[in-house]
C-alpha cells in the first residue's frame, strides 16, 4: 500500500522542514509513504527525511535534460537533490496549465528513463463521467503511458478534486480495474481521500494506494490516512 501526500502550492522550505521532521516521528502504520513538495522545498525535505523509508517526489518534470524551458525543472536536477519520484499529469496541469496526453507521456518517459518513480494521473471531468466517457477518457490517458516497474497510475475523478466529493469504493474499484487491464501497474486513488473514506477504499481489491491532497497538508491527518490504509491481517 503506497500513500502519497501531494502539497500543491503550499509549505514553503521552513514549513516543509517543519512538516517532515514531525512525519519522522509519527505511526504511519507501516504503509510506504511518499510527499510531494513544491520546487523550493525539495531540497530541505530530502535532507530531513534522509536515512527513512519516506520517499520525496516532486510535482513535476519536464521531458528535456537541459534548455531554454523557463520554469520548469528537470529530471537530472530533480535526482542532484536527491528527489525519489515526481507526479506528472495532475488534473490541475491539465486543466489550467493545458498539459496534453503526449506532454504527460513525454514527461513521466523522461522521468522513468533517468531513474525516478512516476505517479502519473488520470481521471474524467464530472461531464466526461455524467456523458459515460469514464473509459474512453481513461483509456486515451493511459494508451500513452508506457509500462515499467516504477511507474504508478493515481486515478483522480477530476469532479472528487478538492470538492469534498470521493467517489464511492465501488467507483474506484471499477476504474482501477479498468485501468489494470490496459496496463499492468499498480493504481493509487486520489480525490479528497481522508482518514474517514480511507480503509474503505483501500479495502477495494484494486486499489493500490492514494495520492492524498488537502488532508495530506497536516501531520496528524496524513498519519492517520496512512494508518487507516494500512492491511490489516
Amino acid at each position: 500500500m503506497f500513500i502519497a501526500g501531494n502539497w500543491k502550492m503550499y509549505k514553503g522550505p521552513r514549513e516543509a522542514g517543519a512538516f517532515c521532521r514531525a512525519l519522522r516521528e509519527a505511526d504511519l502504520g507501516g504503509v510506504d509513504v511518499a510527499v510531494c513538495p513544491p520546487f523550493v522545498s525539495l531540497a530541505d525535505a530530502v535532507q530531513v527525511l534522509a536515512g527513512t523509508e519516506i520517499g520525496v517526489f516532486a510535482q513535476n518534470c519536464h521531458w528535456e535534460a537541459e534548455g531554454a524551458f523557463t520554469g520548469e525543472v528537470s529530471a537530472p536536477m530533480l535526482r542532484e537533490l536527491g528527489v525519489y519520484g515526481t507526479i506528472v499529469g495532475h488534473s490541475e496541469r491539465r486543466q489550467l496549465f493545458g498539459e496534453t496526453d503526449e506532454k504527460v507521456a513525454r514527461r513521466a518517459d523522461a522521468a522513468l528513463e533517468r531513474g525516478l518513480h512516476v505517479i502519473a494521473c488520470v481521471g474524467e471531468t464530472e461531464a466526461e463521467r455524467e456523458a459515460g466517457e469514464t473509459e474512453a477518457v481513461l483509456r486515451r490517458q493511459v494508451s500513452v503511458l508506457h509500462e515499467d516497474d516504477n511507474l504508478v497510475v493515481a486515478y483522480e475523478p477530476v469532479w472528487a478534486i478538492g470538492t469534498g466529493r470521493t467517489a464511492t469504493p465501488e467507483m474506484a474499484q471499477e476504474a482501477h480495474a479498468f485501468v489494470k487491464s490496459l496496463l499492468d501497474v499498480p493504481v493509487l486513488y486520489g480525490g479528497s481521500v481522508k482518514a474517514e473514506n480511507a480503509a474503505e477504499l483501500a479495502a477495494q481489491p484494486d486499489v493500490d494506494g492514494a495520492l492524498v491532497g488537502g488532508a495530506s497538508l497536516d501531520v496528524e491527518s496524513f498519519a492517520a490516512i496512512c494508518r487507516a490504509a494500512a492491511p490489516h491481517s
